[in-house]
């Protein structure tokens, strides 16, 4: 993010305050899952959502942006988001917020799936189970809770208002959407959750994917195979 913009205002450089929230996103896990590491510009604290796996990629993506580490976040219980968020919870005494507790089937089943996927993975509890409309912060930063079930039942996002930022897991990629075909996985219940809870945030909101690069909902409202109003209006 850049706080500085070209902009003349007056014959004067135009000088942005800093950001309240800036974000890095490490690929992590053979399934190159995103892994987003967020923090308040204010405070200095910091949030891991989704550490799924390869710790000492985090570890050094946190030591190398000096951040202080306060809390993990997580969107929903599949192996490559959370396998190993229980192991670094307690490496780095960090409380575990999330998911939702719908998804207590998939976080119990960590162990099995890790095995399957070749992926490390630790039963864990969290800290917290979170609740639609329920609030999670980091530093100053208050950030929205908004449960999306259709990916998994328990699928949660984080949004925060002030940066138009949203942390969407599998929920939404750019051009595509969750796959519903895992156990307790409901494709009405996933476009439902898109076009009534995410759609309403606005169409400049960009969001950061668990897999692939960036968007903003209004282009996949646009272009999107799946979710575009067009495709939708058929």
């Amino acid at each position: 993010m850049n706080n500085v913009t070209s902009n003349l205002n007056n014959g004067q450089p135009k000088i942005q305050a800093e950001p309240p929230l800036k974000v890095a996103i490490i690929p992590v896990t053979p399934l190159q899952q995103n892994c987003s590491l967020i923090w308040c510009t204010k405070t200095n604290k910091a949030a891991l959502i989704d550490p799924g796996g390869d710790l000492p990629k985090l570890k050094s993506a946190i030591a190398q942006s000096g951040v202080e580490m306060e809390k993990i976040l997580i969107t929903h219980g599949h192996i490559d988001h959370c396998g190993e968020a229980g192991i670094l919870a307690k490496e780095l005494g960090l409380p575990i917020e999330g998911p939702h507790e719908d998804d207590r089937f998939w976080i119990s089943r960590l162990d099995d799936d890790g095995k399957k996927y070749g992926i490390n993975g630790e039963i864990f509890e969290p800290d917290r189970w979170l609740l639609h409309g329920d609030k999670v912060t980091v530093g100053d930063l208050e950030l929205d809770v908004i449960h999306c079930p259709g990916h998994t039942p328990g699928h949660v996002i984080f949004y925060h208002a002030p940066s138009r930022l949203a942390v969407v897991g599998d929920v939404l990629f750019q051009g595509s959407i969750g796959r519903t075909d895992f156990p307790m996985g409901n494709h009405g219940d996933l476009i439902n959750a898109i076009t009534t809870r995410l759609w309403p945030l606005g169409d400049d909101v960009t969001f950061v994917p668990g897999h692939g690069p960036a968007s903003n909902f209004g282009h996949e409202r646009r272009t999107n195979a799946f979710v575009a109003d067009h495709v939708l209006a058929r």
